[in-house]
């Protein structure tokens, strides 16, 4: 090695110093504190600094150890390979903690929220042990594979998206650290999938009739208890069909404290308090919810006159709970009984309606009334985007005599 030249025994007769330079000060070796071997440090040609343990403390052999640590590098370098490589989880921890101090900063975007999800849900799962340099198209193909078990079903297009640029993020992270050779390409995540389709909604009449047959659901319940989680669920129906919220993240969680006046003029409205996938924000209810919120104060046997008397107490509760003041989790398997029970399971497009389909029917109810689409995304913390996605082609229709 035609750096050995460097390597001077003069070295001995410094006694022991903390530093040792070598090629001119281009290489340099030092001793981390309350450690006894040797380190080695350079610049890489990004300008980054690349350090390494020489793994002995014989200062000799650590020069010696230093320049061939040295030399391996240069041809990385100059064959575009990785200097350093880590896992796939290494790196995709380290881009989860720059979007959390990207959002706690208040710079970041609310798609970050996604991206975590689908980080630690899917990619660092699978991905998670293997090096950069070992991603294949191959193990994409496993992937897409197993994600489909994972899930149960074929992905939207949506979502694909979000996880293909999930995975984008954590690459690029890796490139900037210089974990993948410049030379090297990296197969990315296919982003085409199943195009989305909108949740089966409910008609009015529909509606009507439901919430007429709860009361016969709820008489035909085996155990008091039964009866207690079925009444339940007939009340969390009729504020999720009236305010849109998401359910479960969103109203699962929603404290009577959470609830507010909003007045304009000599006229109030409800506002609700919720936090959810997309951030806080305020919503108003409709009028209707009002009442719903009075028969669980009185079925929960609160102590207090009405509404106006619980928001102004302030009262630190979970709304959606029984008497006794146990939280129900298991609230969409109760409502998938009652779609059964009903025969309105299924729509007459053959999509089997779950929770989720009381917020599809609250916008489209609301896109009826005319309120616009931009009033509508603000209302249940969602983009423009996809209200026009999902419910642009219902406009037309709704607005016939307008438009005729």
């Amino acid at each position: 090695m035609q750096n050995i030249q460097y390597l001077f025994p003069e070295n001995k007769k410094l006694g022991s110093p903390k530093t040792i330079r070598l090629l001119q000060g281009e290489l340099t070796l030092f001793k981390r504190p309350n450690s006894r071997q040797w380190q080695c440090r350079f610049k890489l040609p990004n300008g980054q600094w690349h350090a390494a343990s020489t793994n002995t403390e014989d200062s000799d052999l650590a020069q010696t150890q230093a320049l061939a640590i040295y030399e391996t590098v240069k041809v990385k370098v100059g064959a575009g390979l990785a200097v350093v490589t880590k896992t796939f989880k290494q790196i995709a921890l380290d881009e989860l903690a720059n979007m959390a101090q990207a959002l706690h900063n208040k710079l970041g975007k609310r798609i970050y929220r996604d991206y975590a999800f689908a980080i630690n849900k899917y990619l660092i799962p699978f991905f998670g042990q293997y090096e950069i340099s070992q991603i294949t198209n191959e193990l994409l193909g496993d992937f897409e594979s197993w994600r489909i078990s994972q899930m149960g079903k074929t992905p939207m297009a949506s979502t694909k998206r979000n996880h293909a640029s999930a995975y984008i993020r954590v690459i690029n992270l890796a490139r900037d650290r210089g974990y993948i050779g410049l030379n090297q390409a990296v197969p990315l995540l296919d982003s085409k999938g199943k195009k989305s389709q909108p949740r089966p909604a409910f008609t009015a009449e529909e509606i009507k009739d439901l919430l007429s047959y709860t009361e016969t659901w709820q008489k035909s319940s085996y155990t008091d208890r039964t009866a207690l989680m079925r009444t339940l669920c007939a009340y969390y129906i009729e504020f999720l069909v009236n305010t849109g919220i998401r359910h479960g993240t969103e109203a699962l969680p929603l404290r009577w404290k959470h609830l507010q006046w909003h007045w304009i003029g000599e006229k109030k409205y409800l506002r609700i308090w919720v936090s959810g996938k997309t951030g806080p924000r305020y919503l108003i209810a409709r009028t209707a919810v009002v009442k719903v919120l009075e028969r669980v104060m009185k079925w929960q046997k609160l102590p207090y006159s009405g509404l106006n008397a619980v928001i102004e107490a302030k009262v630190d509760a979970v709304v959606f709970r029984l008497p006794t003041g146990e939280q129900i989790s298991n609230m969409e398997n109760i409502f998938r009984n009652l779609m059964v029970r009903s025969n309105m399971r299924v729509d007459g497009g053959g999509q089997n309606r779950t929770l989720y389909s009381l917020r599809h029917t609250y916008a489209t109810f609301a896109l009826a009334r005319g309120v616009d689409i931009h009033t509508l995304a603000r209302q249940m913390g969602t983009s423009v985007g996809m209200i026009e996605r999902h419910y642009s082609k219902l406009t037309p229709m709704m607005n016939a005599e307008k438009l005729a």
